[in-house]
């Protein structure tokens, strides 16, 4: 594949996550100001998320999101500092790897209630 057009559609791929993730920010803390507000513990909180598809659902596109938008930005830090090092794409998998995995795992212990 073209350069050009790899870096083309990284671009659109970070923009388009960023406004997801700008979405899932915003909803979040609503989330979070409701949960306070209402005076709700952390066993509250988790009695009511604990089986929710929705709220399972919503966490994984965030974690989706984080997936796509933070390794294109480290791999795009890391090859304009230190150009010649050859750190850009392997750090960017393994942050990948990394949000994909850990992630994921909390939005499934939050939805089963424990470690899966």
């Amino acid at each position: 594949m073209n350069q050009a057009v790899l870096q083309a559609k990284l671009w659109y791929a970070q923009r388009i996550s960023a406004m997801v993730l700008g979405i899932c920010v915003a909803i979040h803390l609503i989330i979070i100001f409701y949960a306070i507000r209402g005076g709700l513990s952390a066993q509250e909180i988790l009695g009511r998320t604990q089986g929710n598809l929705l709220f399972a659902f919503f966490y994984e596109i965030f974690v989706l999101a984080c997936f796509v938008h933070a390794p294109i930005g480290i791999a795009n830090i890391l090859q304009e500092t230190f150009p010649r090092s050859g750190l850009a794409k392997p750090a960017a998998w393994l942050l990948a790897a990394l949000i994909l995995i850990l992630g994921s795992t909390a939005v499934l212990g939050v939805y089963t209630g424990g470690a899966p």
